[in-house]
């Protein structure tokens, strides 16, 4: 709850300070003297835009600080903890703008931006202005209501975890889809090449290996001759060979080396020669006889070796990467009719999200339904206290079509009322008036008091347009509200004001130079003057007076 709150220099606000209580505090003072001035502070120090119009003229800058007591606000305490700022049981928010405009925002001493006291501030307090029951006319905010008295947290996660799971599969059929439609004619080309392909069916090495033996077949005659020509110098001659000039040497070495055994390792070379020149020669000799000249065979390879070629200038590859590109090509087109396999699993998990959507929306709306019924009794019953006594209020739950299906469920929320007898319920926005929609809108604020999870409610003149015994319903709702929660509640009506557990006055001074706002916390024989002076204006009557105690001791 909101502890203190300490304003310098703003608006008309020399210094200022104030200390906050439970239970219901409410704000009087005459017309034009500030009465809003703290709730704009307050504003300020929780994220709205700063004006260097806002800083007190003469002065440099603008000073506000509020103290929050968390010690019973977890959602609270979680957010400062997540944020590294927590600091014990109190939350100390200032806001400092300068006379250029430029404003500066801290959060327990430490700097922040004002997106995060904006966010901090929704787990402290709620400020509701003149207007603010215009919200009731939108349809979202009818469906929150509701949501929030049915307490139907799990429900609503639930169906909101179905519905993003449908709609995660929907966009990847759509996606699929889309794809399948634009790639048909790629398909048809990949069909048509990897089916060439196929039948061509390149081996990984083949191009190489096809290389070596065309060239082989295609020197073949130079082959042979050249080979039978180096064997008879090597072995076959009837002339002298290598072999027999290499064996007639390595004889005489071998008679030196006996004479001079220095010369051995030199005859021991000449007889490994020797044999590797014999080994060659049959090397040769088994080559020779081996190679045949196939000219059919040439052709062949000539042939594969031309369509090979072919292929690669269709695809733009050279010959030594179309093995690859028939790989690539095949898994592409793999790709392709597995995503059509997927487009038919899709179908199946489709059916499924869209069930298990159907029935949590189904669950949520049985709930709703249930929570509309006990709180259009509720809301009824408390126009009745406000002096709408034949009036009569009505949730209407209605399940729409799977095509307008969204996270929040399947159902269409719609608040009716009827304020006459005779007439049908019918729209809140087609009957009630702005006087209405105010009480309705607090009845319901009462109502569900136990489901806010804001401790400090402000109520900025949300009574405007009632008085009489309307205005003292309307006290007695805030004063209940006030027994759950902090209530703040800027009010002109003396059947209101009376109704709070403490009052503060605001007052405007000037001495003709400069003026300031004051507000001070009234004792209760000031309360007393001042409810009378709401009730008889400046000339306070002994009746007056004896009205006001009057309301001060009504319970």
């Amino acid at each position: 709850m909101l502890s203190h709150l300490h304003i310098s220099n703003f608006a008309i606000v020399r210094a200022l300070e104030l200390d906050w209580q439970q239970g219901m505090t409410s704000i009087t003072g005459e017309t034009g003297a500030g009465k809003s001035i703290a709730l704009d502070a307050l504003a300020l120090c929780l994220g709205e835009r700063a004006e260097a119009s806002m800083v007190r003229p003469g002065a440099d800058k603008a000073d506000i600080v509020a103290s929050f007591d968390v010690s019973q606000l977890p959602a609270a305490q979680q957010w400062l903890e997540q944020q590294d700022l927590a600091m014990g049981q109190e939350c100390i928010i200032r806001r400092v703008i300068s006379s250029e405009g430029r404003s500066r925002g801290y959060i327990n001493g430490v700097q922040v931006p004002a997106q995060q006291l904006k966010a901090l501030g929704q787990h402290l307090l709620s400020i509701h202005g003149q207007h603010a029951h215009q919200l009731l006319l939108k349809s979202d905010y009818q469906r929150q209501l509701l949501d929030a008295f049915a307490n139907h947290d799990s429900s609503l996660q639930q169906t909101k975890q179905h519905w993003q799971q449908w709609q995660q599969l929907k966009r990847e059929q759509q996606q699929l889809q889309q794809a399948c439609q634009q790639r048909e004619a790629q398909q048809q080309l990949l069909e048509y090449q990897v089916a060439e392909l196929d039948q061509f069916a390149p081996g990984e090495q083949e191009f190489t290996e096809l290389e070596a033996e065309h060239n082989r077949l295609s020197h073949g005659q130079q082959l042979l001759c050249d080979s039978q020509s180096a064997l008879a110098q090597l072995y076959d001659s009837d002339d002298t060979t290598i072999y027999q000039a290499l064996s007639s040497t390595c004889q005489q070495l071998e008679q030196l080396a006996g004479l001079d055994n220095s010369l051995a390792p030199v005859q021991q070379m000449l007889a490994e020669a020797l044999v590797q020149v014999e080994e060659a020669s049959r090397e040769l000799r088994h080559y020779s006889e081996k190679l045949e000249l196939d000219p059919e065979r040439l052709q062949l390879v000539d042939e594969r070796m031309s369509q090979w070629l072919q292929l690669s200038r269709k695809h733009q590859i050279s010959e030594h990467e179309l093995y690859q590109q028939h790989q690539e090509l095949s898994e592409q087109l793999q790709a392709l009719s597995r995503d059509d396999a997927r487009l038919d699993e899709l179908a199946l998990q489709l059916q499924q999200a869209e069930h298990d959507y159907q029935q949590s929306a189904a669950k949520l709306t049985e709930q709703r339904q249930g929570a509309a019924e006990k709180l259009s009794a509720l809301i009824s019953q408390s126009m009745h206290e406000l002096s709408m006594h034949n009036g009569q209020f009505q949730i209407e739950v209605s399940p729409q079509s799977l095509d307008k299906a969204s996270a929040l469920g399947l159902d269409k929320i719609e608040f009716l009322v009827c304020t006459n007898p005779g007439q049908p319920l019918q729209p809140l926005h087609k009957v009630a008036s702005g006087g209405e929609l105010s009480r309705i809108s607090l009845a319901v604020q009462v109502i569900l008091a136990d489901q806010i999870t804001t401790p400090t409610l402000i109520f900025d003149e949300v009574d405007v347009g009632i008085s009489g015994p309307v205005a003292a319903g309307v006290g007695r709702l805030l004063r209940q509200l006030g027994e759950r929660c902090q209530v703040i509640c800027i009010t002109h009506l003396p059947q209101v004001a009376s109704q709070g557990h403490q009052q503060l006055f605001v007052e405007k001074y000037t001495d003709g130079i400069a003026t300031e706002t004051r507000i001070r916390n009234l004792s209760d024989e000031e309360r007393v003057s001042e409810i009378a002076r709401l009730l008889a204006g400046e000339n306070i009557s002994a009746s007056a007076l004896a009205n006001a105690r009057e309301l001060l001791c009504a319970p």
